[in-house]
C-alpha cells in the first residue's frame, strides 16, 4: 500500500521491514467501506512497539468492527525522519501508507515517561498540530491511554482524551460516539461534551488547575460536563472479554517476538514502590481452559515456537499448576516452549521448574528489588533471604548456570548498609551454585544483578516520598561496584540522569507541558535510548520555562498536598496508601491479598469483587 515516493526511501535506511507494512495477519481494509479510521501510535521504536500485548490487543479489537480501520504506526528511527523531512513527506501508518493527519482518531499508548517527546515528533512529522487547543476541526481526535494516563498532567496540553484504565470496552464507545458525530457534522467541543459523560473517558481541558504561590496545586475545578473525579474503567469478566486470535507476525526480530495469552490482571502483592500492582487492581483471572485455548490459538495462527503467561506475577496464577500440563498436551509435540516470565521465589517450586524444562529451559529471573531484609520488609516484597537462596539453589539442582536478580537502588529509608547488601545476596547465590555436588562439570555460574533507579510514582505508598538526587545515585552505583568480589557476578544500572527525568515528569503538574514541547523543539527524542538522550537540552528548557525540575523529583511531598492526579480515581484510597507509606518508615509489612484483604478499595470497580480475596 506504499507510493512509489515512499518505497523509494526504504532502500536508504536501516531495518526498512520497519517502515513496510504487508506483515503476516496485518489487516487491510477498503477505506470506502468504513466510517472511521484508527491509527494505533506506539511513541517508540517498531521493535518495541511490535512486542506490546495491548497495542496486539486493540488492533484486533478495532479491526473486528465492519465500521472502522485501525492501522499502526511507530516512531520513525533517526535515519527515517531525516528522509521524511528532507522530502516533505508526512510519517504514514503501515498498512494503507496515509499520512497521520488523515485519520480520525489518534491514539498513543503511553507507556514510560520518557516516550513524551516522541508523541509531539510523531504528530507533527504526521502534519498534526502538537496543541490540542490548535486542532480545532472535529478529527482527528488525539487519545493517550497506558499506564501514565494515571498522571497525563505533563501531557495535558497535547491530547483531547485520556482513557484511564483498560481500554477494551471504552475505546469502541468512543468510537461509537465520533462515528455519530462525524455524521451529524458536530464541531469538536460538541463532541467532548458527550465523550467527557463515559465512564473512564478523561478531557483534560475540561479542568482548570490554580496553584499556591509555592507551585503546589491548590484546586482543580471541572467545567462543562466534566465530573469531579474520572473513574478508570476495568474489565469484569476477562474470560468474555475479546482477545485476538492473531498477532501480526513482524519480517525482523523484536524485543518480544513469540505468542503471549494472559492469565490474570491485578496483583496480589502490594510492593510499596510497584505501581503497576495497584493502578492494574482489583485482581482477576482468567480460566485456565480459557488460558490454555487462546494460547493455542495464538501459536497455530502465528507459527511461533514460545508463547509467554503474562501478568505481574504468573505464579500467583491459582490456576498454574492444572494449565501447564494442559498446554504441554498440544505444545510438547510441537516443540513449543512455555514461558513464565513474572515468577517470584517464595512461589517457586520443584514441580514447576521440572515441568518448564520439558521443551528448553528459558532464562530464570527473580526480583528480590532489596538486598537486606529490613528494606524488603519496608517495601513489602515480603520475600527472604533464604527463599532466595532456596529457590537459586532448586534452579541450579534443575541444570541452570545463570540466574538474573533485580534491585533496585535509591528507596525510601534506604542506607549504603542496603546497598552492600545486593552484593552480599548476589555472592551467596553464586555460592549456592558451588554447593550443588551435582553441578555441570567445566562451567560455572553466572548471576546478573540489574539495579533500577527507583523513581516515585502516583498511587503507590511512595507517590509522596523524594527520589534520590542523581549524585547520591552515582554515589551508592559506587558503592555496590566496590562491594562485588567476583566477576561471576555482572552488574548492570541505569542511568542516574534519565531515572531523574523520568521522576520529574511521574509527578508531573501541567507546567511542565511547555518544558515538554520546548525541549522536543531543541531536537530531544527517543529520550529512553541512551545514545539520544540530551540531558543538557532538557536542562535548558526547565530554565527558560523557569521550572526547578527538582521540585518534582526530589521533593517530600506533605500528605495533605494536593497532588496533579487526585482528580482521578483508581479505586486505591488515598487514605490506604498513606497507611502503607507510614508502615514502610517502621519496617512493617502488609500480608499480600490472599492472606489478607487490606481494603485497598479497588474491589469497588467492580462491584465489590475481587479474585485476591
Amino acid at each position: 500500500m506504499l507510493s512509489h515516493a515512499q518505497e523509494k526511501l526504504l532502500a536508504k535506511v536501516q531495518k526498512p521491514a520497519r517502515y513496510t507494512g504487508g506483515e503476516l495477519n496485518s489487516v487491510v481494509k477498503n477505506k470506502a467501506d468504513v466510517k472511521l479510521r484508527y491509527a494505533f501510535c506506539f511513541p517508540d521504536s517498531y521493535e518495541i512497539g511490535m512486542s506490546h500485548l495491548g497495542m496486539k490487543i486493540l488492533y484486533s479489537l478495532v479491526n473486528e468492527r465492519a465500521d472502522a480501520w485501525c492501522e499502526r504506526v511507530f516512531a520513525p528511527w533517526e535515519d527515517m525522519e531525516a528522509l521524511l523531512r528532507e522530502n516533505g513527506m508526512p510519517l504514514y501508518a503501515l498498512e494503507s501508507g496515509d499520512a497521520l493527519s488523515e485519520f480520525d482518531m489518534i491514539g498513543f499508548t503511553l507507556q514510560y515517561e520518557l516516550s513524551y517527546s516522541n508523541v509531539l515528533n510523531m504528530l507533527d512529522l504526521g502534519g498534526v498540530p502538537i496543541r490540542s487547543a490548535d486542532r480545532t476541526a472535529l478529527t482527528p481526535i488525539v487519545v493517550g491511554g497506558g499506564p501514565c494516563a494515571c498522571n497525563p498532567e505533563p501531557m495535558a496540553d497535547f491530547f483531547d482524551v485520556f482513557l484511564p484504565g483498560e481500554g477494551e470496552e471504552v475505546t469502541n464507545e468512543l468510537i461509537d460516539l465520533l462515528i455519530v458525530h462525524k455524521e451529524k457534522g458536530s464541531d469538536k467541543l460538541t463532541f467532548l461534551r458527550e465523550a467527557a459523560k463515559i465512564e473512564g473517558v478523561y478531557v483534560p481541558a475540561f479542568y482548570d488547575v490554580s496553584y499556591h504561590a509555592d507551585g503546589t496545586i491548590e484546586t482543580v475545578t471541572p467545567k462543562e460536563t466534566a465530573p469531579a473525579k474520572v473513574k478508570k474503567r476495568i474489565i469484569a469478566d476477562l474470560d468474555s472479554v475479546y482477545y485476538p486470535d492473531k498477532f501480526v507476525v513482524p519480517f525482523i526480530d523484536i524485543v518480544h517476538d513469540r505468542a503471549v495469552a494472559e492469565v490474570f490482571r491485578g496483583c496480589i502483592r502490594g510492593c510499596r514502590f510497584c505501581q503497576a500492582g495497584f493502578i492494574y487492581r482489583p485482581i482477576r483471572e482468567k480460566s485456565s481452559s480459557t488460558v490454555n485455548r487462546q494460547a493455542k490459538c495464538l501459536c497455530d495462527s502465528t507459527g511461533y515456537d514460545e508463547v509467554s503467561l503474562c501478568s505481574l506475577s504468573t505464579s500467583d496464577y491459582t490456576g498454574i499448576e492444572s494449565l501447564i500440563p494442559k498446554m504441554f498436551e498440544w505444545a510438547l509435540p510441537e516443540k513449543i516452549n512455555v514461558a513464565l516470565p513474572s515468577l517470584r521465589v517464595d512461589n517457586f517450586s520443584e514441580e514447576l521448574m521440572e515441568e518448564l524444562k520439558k521443551v528448553r529451559k528459558s532464562g530464570l529471573t527473580f526480583a528480590p528489588e532489596a538486598g537486606t531484609q529490613r528494606l524488603r520488609d519496608a517495601i513489602n516484597k515480603n520475600v527472604t533471604e533464604e527463599e532466595v537462596l532456596k529457590t537459586s539453589a532448586q534452579a541450579f539442582r534443575g541444570g541452570w548456570t545463570s540466574v538474573k536478580l533485580y534491585f533496585m537502588m535509591g528507596l525510601p529509608t534506604e542506607t549504603l548498609e542496603d546497598i552492600a547488601g545486593i552484593a552480599d545476596l548476589a555472592q551467596k547465590v553464586v555460592n549456592e551454585f558451588y554447593k550443588n555436588p551435582d553441578k555441570p562439570k567445566g562451567k560455572g555460574v553466572t548471576v546478573s544483578i540489574s539495579v533500577a533507579s527507583f523513581v516515585p510514582k502516583p498511587f503507590t505508598p511512595f507517590q509522596w516520598e523524594p527520589q534520590d538526587t542523581m549524585e547520591q545515585l552515582v554515589e551508592k552505583q559506587k558503592h555496590l561496584m566496590e562491594n562485588v568480589h567476583t566477576r561471576k557476578i555482572q552488574v548492570s544500572w541505569h542511568q542516574s540522569r534519565t531515572s531523574f527525568l523520568e521522576g520529574v515528569f511521574a509527578r508531573g503538574d501541567r507546567k511542565l507541558c511547555n518544558v515538554i514541547e520546548s525541549a522536543w523543539r531543541k531536537g530531544c527524542k527517543f529520550d529512553g535510548w541512551d545514545e539520544y538522550f540530551l540531558f543538557d537540552k532538557w536542562m535548558e528548557a526547565f530554565e527558560e520555562n523557569g521550572i526547578d525540575p527538582a521540585f518534582y523529583s526530589n521533593r517530600r511531598r506533605a500528605f495533605s498536598e494536593i497532588l496533579p492526579w487526585d482528580h482521578l480515581d483508581y479505586g486505591i484510597r488515598k487514605a490506604f496508601l498513606e497507611e502503607e507509606n507510614k508502615k514502610a518508615h517502621e519496617s512493617v509489612t502488609t500480608p499480600h491479598c490472599r492472606q489478607k484483604c487490606a481494603a485497598c478499595g479497588a474491589a469497588k470497580l467492580n462491584g465489590g469483587q475481587c479474585d485476591a480475596k
